[in-house]
């Protein structure tokens, strides 16, 4: 039997909306890894209930790690995401280093900082400048559109970009550091919905096209990481984990529609787990 990948999985805790660690342990877990949470920050629900609490763990963090290493933990991948202060990302990038030192394990790095042009309610000024710093030492990151032209200093047009401008993206996105750059959610000037990403070691861009359900639901880019470190990790190539991941999110996305749920409550995944382990004989990606 091959060994359970251990990930050290640094997001917040949101109680309710199925976002952050409630998407990332129950997927990845279901993935056949072993998630190990460090927690960024606590909160009720995510900020897009008009009401939350939000505690930042900041002051906790090191003592925290700290006794991961006094225990001689090792880790196959760190995957960070949301981050409760500016202070955070230097903790992130210090544990990062001596991860790195240890055993380089994989690095992906969601840099969570808004969505359709908004910046998220709890992110200074500061804390988005200093996102760079930890794109820097991803192997791989995440971004959606919004996030993306943020990183690279773009001004955001909307969710409608040319595959021209969205290579140059993807490259100027791994001009920063990460050998893989994922873009999600992206709808092209042809009306197609896809994921894509660059990959700059083979120097090779792909494409993966998805069925859009017309709703939103927050949570998606944590539950899109998730699948896709999670396949990544199991052994599957780039862009076949892009795919099997993108497929989910849409079966779940639909069956979240369908049963009405409540938008804030997130995407309904729990009932469609099965649907991670069917194996698919023809993928759709394509080289662009």
């Amino acid at each position: 039997m091959k060994n359970v990948p251990k990930v050290a999985a640094i997001h917040d805790m949101s109680g309710m909306g199925r976002c952050s660690m409630t998407v990332i342990i129950p997927i990845m877990s279901a993935l056949g890894c072993q998630v190990c949470p460090l927690p960024t920050a606590l909160l009720s629900n995510h900020s897009e209930y008009e009401y939350f609490y939000f505690f930042d763990f900041t002051d906790h963090m090191k003592e925290y790690y700290s006794n991961w290493e006094k225990n001689d933990a090792e880790f196959d991948c760190l995957y960070s995401g949301f981050i409760g202060s500016e202070k955070q990302i230097n903790i992130m990038i210090d544990i990062i280093d001596k991860m790195k030192e240890h055993n380089n394990p994989l690095i992906v790095v969601d840099p969570v900082m808004g969505d359709h042009g908004e910046i998220y309610k709890t992110y200074t000024s500061e804390m988005v400048h200093k996102m760079g710093c930890l794109v820097n030492k991803a192997d791989i990151i995440t971004p959606n559109l919004t996030e993306a032209a943020i990183l690279i200093g773009e001004k955001y047009d909307g969710e409608t970009i040319s595959i021209s401008a969205l290579k140059e993206y993807l490259k100027k996105l791994c001009s920063m550091g990460p050998g893989t750059a994922v873009i999600t959610g992206v709808t092209t000037n042809e009306g197609e919905h896809i994921n894509a990403c660059y990959d700059k070691n083979t120097d090779e861009y792909w494409k993966v096209p998805f069925e859009y359900v017309d709703t939103r639901y927050p949570g998606t880019g944590d539950l899109f990481a998730s699948l896709f470190t999670g396949y990544l990790l199991e052994g599957k190539k780039l862009p076949e984990a892009m795919e099997d991941a993108s497929i989910f999110i849409s079966k779940a996305v639909k069956e979240t529609h369908k049963a009405n749920t409540p938008k804030s409550e997130g995407v309904m995944f729990e009932k469609i787990m099965k649907e991670l382990y069917k194996k698919h004989k023809y993928y759709k990606y394509s080289r662009i």
